[in-house]
């Protein structure tokens, strides 16, 4: 089978390498027909040479829609012909998070796609434990987009929405996610921030009604016409950016939690003095457990998460560099990227 590898930043080579077969899968293991990859933004960190944790050369590839294909003995959750998608995270089992029901922050924690191989190929083993049967009626695209789905499923979590205004400050993916996700949740009104007039147009295709160009309307007026005087009670800053988190601090409830989502570039400065005198929470969240991702599924199923409107570009396998490059080039084009592995052996 054909076989992608980042060789170095902004260099995606193929290799032939022998397919995993059926009749060497362990009793615990699952092979898998990739369909679909997303690529996310880790994805192009890694592709910049901008992620701190990866060592060259890496094969990319955690966001996937699968077929299962052949199972090993002791398999009871999947069997061939379903579809699936797996969690990329390899973690101890041992460390006190693990212990503790957290394997999502394992103090040894390693992600498919970065320090581990991903999934880059047209056949993937992974281990019973990690694997998501999905719904039959999702697409492998849909099903590709589940991980970032369990992120933002994971983070909505992180605090009480119910019957409160939420501010999601970035529209990109993730943020679009976080935001459905928080509706879902119960939310009273949400709104959700970004300069691009196309991740927002993106948001309201996907029923986030109220939506924000910060660009042109400042976050103060944003937060009158949509909340009133009632303000809002909690916040997700998904944006990266400082102002973002500036805004966020200095206009949130008193009492309130801010759940960090978004990964700086640069440690943002913080006012702790009104952190402090007004008893804001800062929360982080970081990937999902294996519960998010059953939510997650759940939540494409019946409707109450829409991704379809995210995918933006479509690329074959063998066209990995041409997916990156539009990226680079049509940065304010492109939401989720797709890459198509269904003509691929």
């Amino acid at each position: 089978m054909i076989q992608a590898r980042v060789i170095k930043p902004h260099d995606i080579e193929f290799f032939e390498v022998p397919a995993p077969e059926a009749k060497d899968l362990k009793d615990n293991e699952i092979l898998l027909r990739i369909h679909k990859i997303g690529v996310c933004g880790s994805d192009i960190h890694v592709m910049h040479g901008q992620h701190p944790f990866v060592t060259y050369p890496v094969i990319q590839g955690h966001e996937y829609g699968a077929e299962v294909v052949a199972v090993g003995k002791g398999v009871t959750a999947v069997r061939p012909g379903d579809k699936a998608t797996a969690r990329p995270q390899l973690v101890c089992g041992e460390c006190g998070p693990c212990r503790n029901g957290r394997p999502n922050v394992c103090e040894k924690l390693r992600v498919q796609g970065f320090q581990a191989p991903g999934c880059a190929q047209p056949y993937f083993v992974v281990p019973e434990d990690r694997i998501i049967r999905c719904a039959p009626h999702l697409s492998y695209e849909q099903i590709a987009i589940m991980e970032p789905c369990a992120v933002g499923i994971h983070a909505s979590g992180r605090t009480d929405v119910k019957g409160k205004n939420v501010i999601v400050t970035g529209a990109g993916t993730i943020g679009n996610l976080v935001a459905q996700a928080v509706k879902g949740r119960g939310a009273k009104k949400v709104l959700i921030t970004d300069v691009s007039d196309l991740r927002l147009e993106k948001a309201r295709e996907c029923g986030l009604e109220n939506t924000a160009n910060t660009a042109k309307e400042s976050f103060e007026d944003a937060v009158k016409r949509v909340f009133g005087d009632e303000g809002f009670q909690c916040a997700f800053e998904v944006s990266g950016v400082q102002k973002c988190i500036t805004d966020l601090v200095a206009n949130i409830e008193k009492g309130s939690d801010i759940v960090i989502v978004a990964v700086f570039s640069k440690n943002p400065e913080v006012n702790l003095a009104v952190l402090d005198e007004h008893e804001i929470r800062l929360i982080g969240s970081m990937m999902y457990l294996h519960e998010d991702y059953l939510l997650a599924d759940g939540m494409l199923a019946d409707g109450r998460l829409n991704v379809d409107p995210l995918v933006t570009q479509r690329f074959g396998f063998k066209e990995y560099n041409e997916a990156y490059d539009c990226i680079d080039n049509h940065r304010e084009e492109c939401m989720k990227v797709m890459i198509d592995l269904e003509a691929t052996e």
